[in-house]
């Protein structure tokens, strides 16, 4: 059945001077995809994906443009309106979203950015945001594994650590100390789960822990990037995190436990400009 707010793929019907009309099923019968949305060399009876919402006359339409969330998601989006119903949204789409005034955590401006819950309102029938993100997530207690792979969407940050939503469910933190790629509210990332706590509280990590997770595959890649790059790279116990992280996607600190791996394995030598891959 097709859904406000998603993506759908409905059959093109008839053909109209100023669009198509799409089969919206007994939901909403003859939706209408304007003309200038229209992909080239559809007829009908073809399926078309598109996008449902309603218009400014509280019509359900059809687009091809594509929003930055679907209903029942997380976003984070710019305040380019505020009047008596509340704020708007810019989501992409040519009506903007509305965040009403109930649904704000304090008052918004223009310009503001504000992290989302999209969702369907069942007493309008229309998509609205939402602030109040606690409300949406899962009451049921957390059953992730450690080291297991997650989906981030990062809605916050303090002084210490960001906020992520995990899978749009639960939420949990990203100590700073621990990143090293930039990193900023509305990011969507891979994660892993990296501690569960007694109060059902989520530690997080952008890379696996342990040796096997975490150390063979960072070892893995120090060597083939030093066969890529003709037995040498100019790195060391001594090289900012940062740059290590640029070149291989990890922290210093499983970087020099895999180094610590190959030398022991007597595969490179360790000079003070950088590492040398040992010629077998």
């Amino acid at each position: 059945m097709p859904r406000l707010g998603k993506y759908n793929r409905l059959k093109i019907i008839k053909t109209v001077d100023f669009g198509l009309y799409l089969d919206g099923g007994e939901e909403f019968g003859e939706v209408l995809l304007p003309t200038r949305y229209i992909p080239e060399g559809v007829s009908e009876g073809d399926l078309l994906r598109v996008f449902l919402y309603r218009d400014s006359e509280d019509r359900v339409i059809a687009t091809t443009e594509k929003p930055y969330a679907e209903v029942d998601g997380f976003a984070y989006l710019k305040v380019s309106a505020v009047n008596n119903l509340g704020a708007f949204l810019d989501w992409g789409l040519m009506k903007e979203l509305l965040l009403p005034f109930s649904e704000q955590k304090g008052r918004v401006k223009v310009g503001d950015w504000c992290s989302v819950y999209i969702y369907l309102d069942e007493k309008s029938g229309r998509l609205v945001a939402s602030e109040r993100l606690g409300r949406f997530l899962s009451e049921e207690p957390p059953s992730y594994r450690i080291n297991q792979e997650v989906r981030l969407f990062i809605y916050d940050e303090t002084p210490e650590a960001f906020r992520a939503i995990i899978n749009n469910s639960h939420t949990g933190l990203l100590y700073k100390n621990e990143v090293f790629v930039p990193l900023e509210k509305g990011r969507r990332i891979r994660g892993y789960i990296k501690k569960l706590r007694e109060d059902s509280k989520i530690d997080l990590s952008l890379q696996k822990s342990g040796y096997k997770g975490n150390v063979l595959p960072a070892a893995s890649a120090i060597l083939e990037k030093l066969k890529e790059s003709e037995g040498y790279i100019p790195l060391t116990d001594k090289s900012p995190p940062k740059e290590i992280y640029r070149i291989f996607g990890f922290s210093k600190k499983n970087f020099k436990k895999a180094v610590g791996n190959l030398y022991r394995k007597r595969l490179i030598r360790l000079e003070e400009d950088g590492i040398y891959l040992i010629d077998e």
